[in-house]
């Protein structure tokens, strides 16, 4: 059977791998420590209804306490509710710095956090490690890039590691299962239109639903602690069914903070492809479409995650025009993040203030590896 087009494998229809990965996420676009964040929801949503043990570290390089940060309240809020799934750290000091300028203290905060990476590793404690900002710190030759690596290929089998940031060093890409690098695309049309807050993410490599939850991530920890005006809506197409980890995390999140996220799901649970797309399909994507224009428009939500958007366009399940037209008339304070791949940039991607295409170097996939609950789904 010859399959055309774009198809999005649902969560029931994979089987899943048991061994871990190196992930690393690089490049000059967006999305790196989102995707980090991301992969976090997906692992407390397993973790909330499982036997298993799973457990997730995430470790934040250079993002001292000193400074706040989007994600801050969502994370210390998943803390209070599940103190047996995640543990944080924060290393660093709290504002930019370069080479010129590195202190004692940041060759210091930088061996502690790798310290506290070093134990948990060995520990075997944990199912998942994010090094958030590890990259940048290697480049600034803030640690010994050939001590993390071979600690990284002595790895518990199982153990699940995620390397962000910034100029990743080739020895630590010789090592990674996967290498998604966020290419940034300038889109000047969206300030002619004087409009902002648009971020799409689109391309062949892992990351653009990952990063969008990342970023719902983010906006939820804004309205716990910063803003509680600050609603969150995340819609996602072509996923119907059950088995998605995040699902449980999010509606963690709903029973404690009703008033800040709301998520739904359309689609059949089956994959969908160009040529054989059925009459459901069209309805399905029509019924969340609706949902989304009235989102968009009401103003109720600061933040709206339109996850897999742009392959529904690309199955023609959606027209274009609709859509551009709801985006240029959103409220200015909404920010709207639309991901997945697509053949060809669709009109609305004009309107865009961030464009991160994510570029797929390598992938554990493309090697016949299995996806794994939790982490990818």
């Amino acid at each position: 059977m010859v399959r055309n087009g774009i198809g999005i494998r649902t969560a029931s229809s994979r089987s899943e791998r048991a061994a871990g990965q190196i992930h690393v996420y690089d490049g000059a676009g967006k999305g790196k420590s989102q995707a980090a964040l991301g992969v976090v929801l997906r692992s407390i949503g397993l973790g909330i209804n499982s036997d298993s043990p799973t457990r997730i570290l995430l470790l934040r390089f250079l993002k001292g306490p000193g400074r706040s940060y989007d994600e801050d309240g969502a994370i210390e809020a998943l803390q209070r509710a599940f103190p047996h799934l995640i543990d944080q750290v924060r290393t660093g000091r709290a504002e930019y710095f370069g080479a010129e300028a590195i202190t004692r203290f940041d060759r210091a905060e930088a061996q502690r956090g790798w310290d506290i990476a070093k134990g948990a590793i060995a520990s075997e404690l944990y199912s998942v490690v994010v090094l958030d900002e590890l990259n940048p710190v290697l480049d600034l030759g803030l640690l010994p890039t050939d001590e993390i690596v071979q600690t990284l290929k002595n790895k518990p089998e199982y153990l699940e590691v995620i390397a962000t940031g910034r100029a990743a060093p080739e020895a630590l890409l010789d090592i990674a299962d996967l290498h998604s690098e966020m290419k940034p695309h300038d889109r000047p049309a969206g300030a002619e239109y004087n409009i902002s807050g648009i971020e799409i993410y689109t391309g062949a490599g892992k990351g653009k639903s990952t990063s969008a939850l990342g970023k719902a991530l983010q906006a939820i920890g804004r309205g716990i602690s910063q803003d509680q005006s600050h609603r969150v809506l995340i819609l996602q197409w072509l996923k119907g069914g059950t088995g998605y980890t995040e699902d449980a995390a999010i509606a963690a999140l709903r029973q404690s903070y009703p008033q800040l996220v709301d998520h739904q799901r359309c689609g059949r649970d089956a994959i969908v492809w160009r040529g054989q797309q059925q009459e459901l399909d069209c309805i399905e994507a029509e019924r969340g479409w609706e949902i989304a224009k009235t989102a968009i428009a009401s103003g109720w939500y600061k933040t709206i995650v339109l996850d897999e958007l742009n392959p529904t366009v690309d199955l023609e399940l959606l027209p274009v025009e609709p859509i551009v037209e709801a985006l240029l008339r959103k409220p200015r304070d909404t920010e709207i993040i639309i991901t997945g791949r697509c053949h060809k940039p669709h009109a609305y991607f004009d309107l865009a203030s961030v464009h991160s295409e994510v570029y797929c170097h390598k992938h554990y996939g493309d090697r016949g590896v299995e996806l794994k609950r939790g982490v990818d789904f």
